[in-house]
């Protein structure tokens, strides 16, 4: 059975899960709340116009 946390077994490369976590961590080290918000109201503007243009 193959170690859970061994994701590097393929010539060191991470798995995707690995890098969107890493990833995910230094984002979060970066940016503070207001950040988080911005970028969830534009994204929820986003897929409202994208649903006003489908129905």
């Amino acid at each position: 059975m193959a170690d859970k946390n061994n994701n590097n077994s393929n010539n060191n490369k991470m798995s995707y899960e690995e890098a969107g976590r890493k990833g995910g961590e230094k984002t979060a080290q970066n940016h503070d709340k207001e950040f988080y918000q911005e970028i969830g109201e534009k994204g929820g503007k986003a897929n409202r116009d994208n649903n006003k243009n489908n129905n």
